[in-house]
């Protein structure tokens, strides 16, 4: 994800942002394309750093795949 920078905006995308303050937006141009307008807050933008984490995410799904499972009680013991 990429940040950008917007140091004038029209009264039209002004008005749109206004709108994505309170709702999702759908933006749909003339040739179809749409795109999203979202405004993140700073779980939100944590989670996208997140994601982006390659390494993190590689090691969440090798995590994911692991199918031995330690008992509650043996962890427990462990650090008593």
């Amino acid at each position: 994800m990429k940040t950008i920078d917007l140091p004038k905006v029209s009264k039209e995308v002004a008005g749109l942002l206004k709108k994505a303050r309170k709702d999702d937006l759908v933006v749909r141009l003339a040739d179809g394309s749409e795109f999203m307008l979202v405004a993140i807050n700073d779980f939100d933008a944590e989670v996208a750093r997140t994601r982006a984490n390659t390494k993190l995410m590689k090691l969440l799904d090798s995590r994911a795949k692991q199918s031995k499972l330690i008992p509650l009680e043996q962890v427990k013991r462990r650090f008593r």
